[in-house]
C-alpha cells in the first residue's frame, strides 16, 4: 500500500496583519508584555498590538490596542519593519512602527505582566519567533 502525504501551502492557514508598537520611553527602554497563559503561545513576551481591523489604518490599530490593552496614551512613529512569518498554525504579518510613550501608567489590562526593559535585556525574555525578527533589528539601531 502507497501512502501519500499532502503538504497544504501557506495559503490555506488563516492570516493576520498585526500592528505592533515598539514604545519607547524618555529613557530609551521598551515596553513589552507577557502573553496570558490560556491563549494562543500563551506566556511568552511580546511587543505589543493587535489585529489590523476592517476599514483600519494600521497607526490606527496600534493606537487603539495600546489604549485597549496597556491603558496609556502613545504617538505612533514611524515604520520599522515588516515582518511576514508562517507558524504551523496560521500566517502573521507583523508591521511595527517605532511609538512615543505619551502619558498613563502601563496596565497589564489583556495579558499578565508588563515591563519596561532595555534592548540589551530583550535577550532574556522568550518571544514568539516572529518577534525575533523584530529584536534583531532593534539591536542593530
Amino acid at each position: 500500500m502507497v501512502s501519500f502525504v499532502q503538504k497544504l501551502d501557506d495559503s490555506s492557514k488563516p492570516h493576520k496583519i498585526i500592528g505592533v508598537a515598539i514604545i519607547k520611553n524618555d529613557s530609551g527602554q521598551i515596553l513589552i508584555d507577557r502573553r496570558r497563559l490560556e491563549g494562543v503561545m500563551g506566556g511568552l513576551w511580546e511587543f505589543p498590538g493587535g489585529k489590523v481591523e476592517p476599514n483600519e489604518t494600521v497607526s490606527e490599530c496600534i493606537k487603539r490596542e495600546i489604549q485597549e490593552e496597556l491603558g496609556i496614551e502613545i504617538e505612533v512613529g514611524k515604520h520599522l519593519v515588516t515582518i511576514n512569518h508562517t507558524y504551523t498554525h496560521l500566517r502573521v504579518t507583523l508591521t511595527v512602527h517605532e511609538c512615543r510613550y505619551l502619558s498613563g501608567i502601563p496596565q497589564p489590562l489583556e495579558c499578565d505582566e508588563v515591563r519596561w526593559v532595555s534592548v540589551g535585556e530583550l535577550e532574556t525574555f522568550t518571544f514568539p519567533e516572529a518577534n525575533l525578527q523584530i529584536i534583531e533589528v532593534l539591536r542593530k539601531g
